[in-house]
């Protein structure tokens, strides 16, 4: 039986480039798919969030029309509903990475507001790189990447990535609102290797122990592989 840290956002609000206050969270699909598949094979989920604070769910993510109807929404909330380990998070700064087999990361816009800029996501983040244990992050979970940085390096330069793409946030009626977009920022201020398939559909990418998907689409996939990796 494997331990897999879940590192979500605590953020219950983005703050946009007009200086309001856009509601969000984590994106319910991300966590739940990866959740169930890995808990329904036996494995441990562990939570952590910043100060360990309880993580707030998007409630866009729960709307039959992004959940594919009535009964999607429904089904997510029950996962949620009954995963204890949302209910008593441990912080970030507790973490000791060696004391986990993998490493997810869901997205929501929530890990832009504060993942984005948490040191102890960035060091958790580089020591399991360095670790060779899975590393998955999904959708806009990658912009805890950019708290990798030490003088403006991180050790995620040249890494093969996808994430949320630009193409995405236009379709979301995000892109000109917001102060950064993510897909742009880990080409500018990580150097990755960025790729993207289809908006709105799965796509995966797989670069030594890191595992990115692009969209809430992927989080399904990611979490597949990770159960082939914790074989």
């Amino acid at each position: 039986m494997a331990r897999v840290l879940f590192v979500l956002t605590g953020a219950t609000y983005w703050v946009l480039k007009d200086g309001t206050r856009y509601a969000t969270g984590y994106w319910a699909e991300e966590f739940a798919a990866p959740y169930k598949l890995i808990t329904e094979a036996g494995h441990d989920v562990v939570v952590a969030t910043p100060n360990g604070v309880t993580p707030n769910v998007d409630m866009m993510s729960l709307r039959p029309s992004m959940t594919g109807g009535e009964q999607g929404a429904l089904d997510l909330e029950e996962i949620i509903r009954s995963a204890e380990v949302m209910r008593r998070p441990l912080q970030l700064s507790d973490v000791r990475v060696e004391d986990y087999d993998a490493v997810y990361l869901p997205g929501g816009h929530g890990p832009m507001a504060d993942l984005a800029w948490d040191a102890d996501v960035g060091r958790i983040l580089t020591a399991q790189l360095a670790s060779g244990r899975p590393l998955a992050i999904v959708c806009h979970g990658p912009s805890a990447i950019l708290a990798t940085r030490i003088h403006g390096v991180s050790p995620f330069k040249g890494y093969r990535m996808t994430c949320f793409t630009n193409d995405e946030e236009e379709g979301v009626g995000l892109a000109s609102r917001v102060t950064w977009l993510l897909e742009t920022e880990l080409k500018d201020k990580i150097g990755v290797e960025f790729s993207r398939g289809e908006i709105w559909k799965p796509y995966m990418v797989e670069d030594r122990n890191l595992i990115t998907g692009q969209n809430p689409d992927s989080a399904a996939v990611l979490g597949e592989r990770l159960l082939e990796l914790l074989k």
